[in-house]
């Protein structure tokens, strides 16, 4: 594809995004004011009744927009080690069987995870252990960007597999690519804000502990090998029961995102998308 026609993808990536931001503009104090809580008391006086915690907030204030793109491994230049069979499938998914299976010395450490990944997968050191699944025998990897996560995006993630012997003997791999951040840093909403957002809606409930709030980046537009990120807060809670729950809100105007809905292409998307690739085709 040579650079008229993908100036002319990156133009209508960044006046969609155009259209997002003056959204945003216009509802962020809408959705502040939709956090205020009734009744008279204050927000840390309602978490103190209800035995909410949480632990030092980070301090981030500013962040920009990335854009990257969708690898296409047939077009990559790579080499992987311990190659039994490697397979493409529809160009940006990468599945290798592994020749010699690799031990893993103990699956209840995600270092070992990362350890495993940075050595046997192709630049691996992009990825770090997102979720371990006992049961499936199965671990699913993340792929960062300036040490942020980009979460729940179908085109940068690892997922490999192990057998009976805890012996890694499969991976599939879809990667992103040619970052690049948007000149304009936007002000994030501050993470007491977001404790607030989530009390509002009922999310927090009482006895928790907030055990984690990290920035990271979830999809704000995908269209076809083009996709824009925005700055996103992952809250994780651990609840009254011991268990876990996670939840992910965008950093810029405070809306919660329902991130598993980017690991796959909605269907109103895709005479959009076709579109988009008939210009990439020309």
């Amino acid at each position: 594809m040579d650079w008229s026609k993908s100036k002319t993808i990156f133009i209508i990536v960044f006046f969609i995004l155009d259209m997002f931001l003056f959204s945003l503009y216009l509802n962020r104090h809408i959705e502040a004011q939709q956090v205020k809580v009734s009744g008279g008391k204050t927000i840390e006086a309602r978490l103190k009744d209800d035995q909410i915690t949480y632990n030092l907030l980070p301090t981030v204030e500013t962040a920009p927009y990335i854009s990257a793109k969708v690898t296409n491994f047939k077009e990559e230049n790579f080499q992987l080690k311990n190659v039994q069979q490697a397979t493409i499938e529809d160009s940006n998914k990468l599945i290798v069987t592994l020749k010699e299976p690799v031990k893993l010395r103990n699956i209840k450490e995600k270092s070992i995870f990362n350890e495993f990944i940075k050595n046997n997968v192709y630049k691996g050191s992009f990825y770090t252990v997102w979720k371990i699944n006992e049961e499936e025998r199965t671990a699913i990897f993340f792929q960062n960007f300036d040490d942020k996560t980009i979460y729940y995006n179908i085109h940068g993630i690892v997922t490999i597999y192990w057998n009976e012997d805890l012996e890694v003997t499969k991976y599939e791999q879809t990667m992103l690519s040619d970052f690049e951040e948007f000149e304009d840093e936007e002000t994030l909403l501050p993470p007491y804000q977001v404790i607030q957002i989530l009390y509002a809606r009922d999310l927090l409930k009482p006895n928790s502990h907030i055990a984690e709030i990290k920035l990271g980046y979830s999809t704000l537009v995908q269209l076809t090998q083009t996709q824009v990120f925005v700055p996103t807060w992952k809250v994780r809670v651990v609840t009254a029961a011991d268990s876990e729950e996670e939840y992910f809100v965008n950093a810029v105007d405070g809306k919660i995102i329902d991130v598993q809905s980017d690991l796959t292409v909605d269907e109103d998307e895709t005479d959009e998308l076709e579109q988009l690739k008939e210009i990439e085709e020309e």
